[in-house]
């Protein structure tokens, strides 16, 4: 489903899925290894989007103005950073564009990439007034 949405999406998308293979002995050191390949991984001048479940509820129409906004101050790229089990270190939070929940519930990682790749295609058309969506 994910690569469904992305094949309509007019540009280059990318997807890049950080494994750490060696365990931690700490979460907090499993947290620190992770964000510091997430953030190696970000494409240089993005817009960083975290999701987060302390995040913003935002609407479809809202969030599709942010991506437009973020398109208006120059940024080429958005980084979307889906956390692990344990959630996000605190230098990834600290640097984040936005921090986005997708509801209360938790989600697992298959299906949040599906829905933000959903969102993201929703997005583009509310901004260029494509059929897509209806309010």
């Amino acid at each position: 489903m994910v690569d469904e949405y992305l094949k309509r999406l007019p540009w280059k998308k990318n997807i890049i899925e950080i494994d750490i293979k060696k365990p931690a002995k700490t979460v907090a050191e499993r947290k620190a290894k992770e964000a510091e390949r997430l953030l190696a991984a970000v494409p240089s001048g993005a817009a960083m989007i975290v999701l987060d479940e302390n995040g913003k509820d935002l609407t479809s129409r809202a969030f599709a103005k942010k991506i437009d906004h973020w398109q208006m101050e120059g940024f080429r790229s958005l980084a979307f950073i889906i956390g692990g089990a344990d959630g996000l270190d605190t230098s990834i939070l600290q640097k984040a564009r936005l921090k986005m929940a997708l509801g209360t519930l938790t989600w697992p990682h298959m299906m949040v990439r599906v829905m933000i790749a959903e969102q993201i295609y929703r997005a583009w058309s509310i901004n260029t007034g494509h059929p897509y969506h209806r309010d």
